[in-house]
């Protein structure tokens, strides 16, 4: 890695390392991480497909499922193109203003997330402990507003971001522990006081991620107290209903809050495991949503079992052999 100067630089570029230590083994690390994107694409997009061709599938639980997937597809492109020039092609170098975009298109669809994260879990909580007004509170034009409100809870909560970068000067390394840029990692490089982007990384965290955490976690106590009340076979059938959402939350949550623990009071800062940890917390949950839901929702699971038969059915369909018996 090449020395750096310790003037101030222009904001030009920063140097991405990848997964330090693997440098040699990164070709081949971008193998199985180019294969866990195309599955996260192929799943989401399989996902939001049964749902738009499936009335059944036309529900508030699934319209905030089509929400997510949309998203998980747009944070892990945000993010993989980038990690695969670097692996393959090793280049290092990100543009300032590329790094800019990349760091506030992550942060802004992870609280995007986090806002349907925290709808769905009101949707479960009126359709446990309010059913029968279920569909009057969560309307076709009111889910609409939701996402609407998502996306611009997300971007207002990030617009300061460029802001709170732009005006901080650089002196020191431009080396990122990353393979992609975060505000964490990109604020510590620079030679004057970050306390005001300590202090606003900590607020967003907080009214964001914290109060989003919170209010699921009160959702779930009450529907919980409403579940108890039921008959035994009723409380399972409802709590069936809610196990791949605490699977998505505990797949998006668990990583985020642990690797916000770990830039903030951690010493374990350009180690493998913090890298790796990074690479869960965008890669894995847009990979596993898709499998958990398709797994436990009968409609998604039946729909892809029909889409996977009609697809062995058009191979080995009688025009398919007599092309392939031509080219023999």
């Amino acid at each position: 890695m090449p020395a750096f100067n310790s003037s101030i630089f222009t904001k030009a570029n920063f140097i991405l390392v990848g997964i330090p230590g693997l440098r040699e083994a990164h070709f081949w690390l971008a193998f199985p991480l180019c294969l866990l994107y195309l599955f996260a694409v192929l799943g989401n997009c399989t996902v939001m497909y049964i749902i738009k061709v499936e009335q059944s599938l036309h529900e508030p639980m699934y319209l905030f499922l089509c929400m997510l997937a949309a998203i998980d597809i747009l944070i892990s492109t945000s993010t993989m193109p980038k990690m695969m020039d670097l692996f393959w092609f090793d280049s290092l170098t990100i543009d300032f203003n590329a790094c800019l975009i990349q760091m506030f298109c992550i942060h802004s669809l992870s609280g995007m997330e986090s806002t349907v994260l925290l709808a769905m879990a009101f949707d479960r909580y009126v359709a446990i402990c309010c059913p029968l007004r279920h569909g009057a509170i969560l309307t076709n034009s009111r889910i609409a507003k939701i996402g609407l409100a998502a996306v611009i809870r997300g971007a207002a909560l990030m617009a300061p971001l460029p802001i709170f970068i732009k005006r901080l000067p650089f002196c020191r390394s431009r080396v990122l522990s990353h393979s992609y840029c975060l505000h964490q990692d990109v604020m510590k490089l620079a030679c004057a006081d970050i306390r005001v982007n300590i202090v606003y990384g900590l607020i967003v965290i907080i009214s964001a991620i914290g109060l989003d955490s919170l209010l699921i976690c009160l959702s779930y106590i009450f529907i919980l107290r409403a579940a108890f009340s039921l008959s035994r076979e009723a409380r399972l059938k409802a709590l069936g209903t809610c196990i791949s959402h605490i699977c998505a939350v505990l797949l998006f949550y668990v990583p985020f809050i642990g690797l916000s623990m770990v830039h903030r009071f951690g010493n374990i800062n350009g180690s493998v495991v913090h890298i790796v940890m990074a690479n869960i917390h965008l890669l894995v949950p847009p990979v596993l949503n898709p499998i958990v839901y398709g797994v436990k929702t009968k409609q998604i699971r039946q729909r892809i079992m029909r889409l996977f038969q009609r697809a062995r059915r058009w191979d080995h369909s009688p025009g398919q052999v007599h092309n392939r018996s031509e080219k023999h």
